[in-house]
């Protein structure tokens, strides 16, 4: 049986690692890499090699950005009676795309999936929890995406919130129940925030 040489071999490999990629895609990342120019690739694995160093979360809301605390956090215009609580850092540029939503936000690192090991302690949970006691914000809005997981999710942060008398909302249903926020036009964001509901 053929094989491709070790260092080809382990790049397909690392690639494997990344969400969605099988075996063919992997092999198509590589057999590109190799195609491109020497610079090209000694760039790529430069800009690589920096990201540990260039990127940074945030210690207030767990958001992905350039240093902590984060862009939002610093920013004494935003409106700090709400919270908006998301799954991923890109779900934030989703909702501050629709242009409608002025508040912080709260970033969960992931939602609850027991069957891959996802439970409470491993989210960003207990840091809300604190925040929310300490800010005293009028509204916490939940944002997870609309499907099993983003609803479970949603589920918990409402049962571990209720403890702490603070309004909580939900995104309206401008979502469809399945839906990524992540790939939700800024239009339907917008009307999810708008008719946001207390959950």
């Amino acid at each position: 049986m053929t094989t491709f040489p070790k260092p080809l071999h382990d790049l397909i490999a690392a690639f494997r690692k990344f969400p969605g990629v099988g075996e063919k895609s992997a092999q198509r990342f590589a057999f590109y890499l190799l195609r491109q120019p020497p610079a090209e690739v000694k760039n790529l694995a430069a800009r690589l090699a920096a990201l540990p160093d260039r990127i940074a979360v945030c210690e207030i809301c767990g958001l992905i950005d350039e240093i902590s605390p984060c862009r939002f956090d610093r920013d004494q215009h935003r409106d700090r009676s709400t919270i908006c609580v998301v799954a991923e850092t890109l779900d934030v540029l989703v909702i501050e795309n629709s242009g409608e939503y002025k508040g912080r936000y709260h970033v969960l690192g992931g939602v609850l999936n027991p069957l891959e090991g996802v439970t409470p302690e491993k989210l960003n949970l207990a840091s809300l929890v604190k925040r929310v006691k300490q800010e005293r914000p009028a509204e916490v809005i939940i944002a997870t995406n609309p499907d099993l997981e983003g609803e479970t999710t949603a589920l918990h942060l409402k049962k571990v919130l209720a403890p702490l008398k603070v309004k909580v909302t939900r995104l309206g249903r401008g979502l469809p129940m399945g839906a990524s926020l992540e790939y939700a036009d800024e239009v339907t964001v917008a009307n999810a925030l708008k008719g946001r509901q207390r959950v």
